[in-house]
């Protein structure tokens, strides 16, 4: 059985239109309704101005025949005075076939044709008509003429062959070269829209051949505004893909080269207390395969962490915070550990008056999270006492987040290399503890959140002061 595709899949699978096409109808369309308006416009001023001057010529014959409509000087009867001769001489046309007749006040014919009567209004001295005689369409005019007080009509008909080939032949001299340069008109913006979308192709044509693994920038021609937009649209994609790429690449690459040590520390733990028959060296072995459990699942964070920040800019949900209350949330965050380490830990600046009425627009999860690896390093680090600080800035519209611990701090010249991924001071290094990696992950929160982060000495009695500068939110109007 032949499986049935619904009009939506076929609706689908049609090609979509052209580009050029689109354009070319949307130009071409009004430019042709404009030409078809115009031509009929210019055909009808053109025909109405014939029929006007035809018209004037029709009733120049018939004054040229009532003219001669008088009384006989003789015989005193009101009739045509004119020969055959005469009358052949002023009806003569080349091309028409012209008729006439006199009519009295009794609607008598005193000469001419049989014509169809054609009644004029009171006080109207001519009308137009079209009528048809002995088989033919005709025009034709009544003219009132007035001898010895009585009224007479004067009744001129044309055939209206001229008058109709006049009318083809201006339809065709107006239609024609502007049909022809409608065409012109065609070819030329073809070739235009084709020149102007030439860059979209060879940028369509370099997308087609790239290698799905190159997320190098295209290289736009210059040309329009769009197509150059497009272009720096489609590069900035680039951009960030290859950023993500670069960071995921990373991201497991960090994993698998952090965890392929402690994963084997604790192997060999488990499989040291394994084949061990004292119950002793089993809870030991268990203690440190706890310990470097505990390590491992801290690195993990951190790489997570890590990660989210390369990441996090894309994510940020920024809102109007207290720094002081989120300076006693850490405290309070922070205090069993300390305890346990036999570590004083509190903070000086936010009871102050004026503390609570500070506020920074940033991302509280973000901030939290440095304040965490600073508190963190400090626990490893640092002495007996931690101490979180709420100051001014160096700027007036600033204000500082500072972790200061009082233990042998870092050289200033080892403290910008700790800023790096990776990079460890000599006390981790001889504690074999973190991966260097906390620094950086603060180092990267506060880029992401516009902040700075700045590692100075401590006051007495030394130490390590962690500040994180922020600029201070405007007050909210009235």
């Amino acid at each position: 059985m032949r499986p049935t595709r619904s009009p939506h899949d076929a609706h689908a699978e049609a090609p979509s239109p052209m580009l050029r096409a689109r354009v070319l109808r949307h130009v071409m369309l009004p430019l042709g309704l404009t030409w078809l308006v115009g031509t009929a416009v210019m055909l009808a001023i053109s025909s109405h101005f014939t029929e006007r001057a035809f018209d004037r010529a029709l009733l120049d014959d018939a004054y040229s025949i009532a003219s001669h409509v008088r009384a006989d000087p003789v015989t005193h009867e009101v009739g045509l005075q004119l020969s055959p001769t005469e009358l052949t001489a002023a009806l003569f046309d080349q091309a028409e076939v012209v008729h006439f007749a006199v009519l009295g006040p009794d609607g008598r014919r005193l000469a001419g044709a049989a014509l169809p009567d054609i009644a004029l209004a009171p006080g109207e001295p001519h009308r137009y008509r079209e009528l048809m005689h002995e088989g033919q369409p005709v025009r034709a005019v009544a003219l009132r003429h007035t001898v010895e007080g009585q009224p007479y009509r004067v009744l001129i008909a044309h055939t209206t062959r001229v008058r109709g080939a006049l009318v083809q032949r201006l339809l065709l001299f107006a239609a024609l070269p502007q049909l022809a340069l409608l065409v012109l008109l065609l070819l030329w913006l073809r070739r235009g829209i084709d020149a102007d979308l030439a860059p979209l192709h060879q940028l369509q044509s370099s997308l087609a051949r790239r290698d799905a693994r190159d997320l190098s920038s295209v290289q736009v021609p210059p040309s329009t505004q769009e197509i150059e937009q497009l272009g720096q649209t489609v590069n900035a994609l680039f951009a960030r893909v290859d950023h993500g790429v670069r960071a995921q690449r990373e991201f497991a690459g960090n994993v698998a080269h952090e965890l392929r040590t402690p994963l084997a520390g604790i192997r060999a733990l488990a499989d040291y207390g394994l084949t061990h028959p004292d119950p002793a060296v089993w809870h030991q072995q268990l203690q440190q395969v706890a310990g470097s459990v505990g390590r491992a699942s801290h690195l993990v964070d951190q790489l997570l962490a890590l990660a989210l920040a390369d990441e996090g800019e894309q994510a940020l949900h920024r809102e109007r915070l207290a720094p002081a209350s989120l300076l006693r949330q850490a405290v309070l965050r922070h205090l069993d550990k300390a305890d346990r380490q036999g570590v004083d830990i509190g903070a000086r600046g936010v009871d102050a008056p004026e503390a609570d009425a500070l506020r920074i627009d940033t991302d509280g999860a973000l901030v939290e999270a440095m304040l965490d690896n600073l508190i963190d390093n400090a626990l490893r680090y640092g002495g007996r006492m931690i101490t979180l600080e709420l100051a001014a800035g160096p700027a007036a519209d600033e204000l500082v987040l500072a972790v200061i611990d009082d233990g042998p701090g870092i050289p200033e010249s080892a403290r910008r290399a700790l800023l790096q991924r990776w990079a460890q001071g000599a006390d981790g290094q001889r504690l074999g503890q973190g991966a260097g990696l906390g620094m950086a992950i603060v180092a990267r929160y506060a880029q992401l959140l516009g902040a700075r982060l700045l590692l100075e000495d401590a006051p007495a009695p030394g130490g390590l002061r962690a500040a994180l500068v922020f600029r201070r939110a405007q007050p909210a109007p009235g």
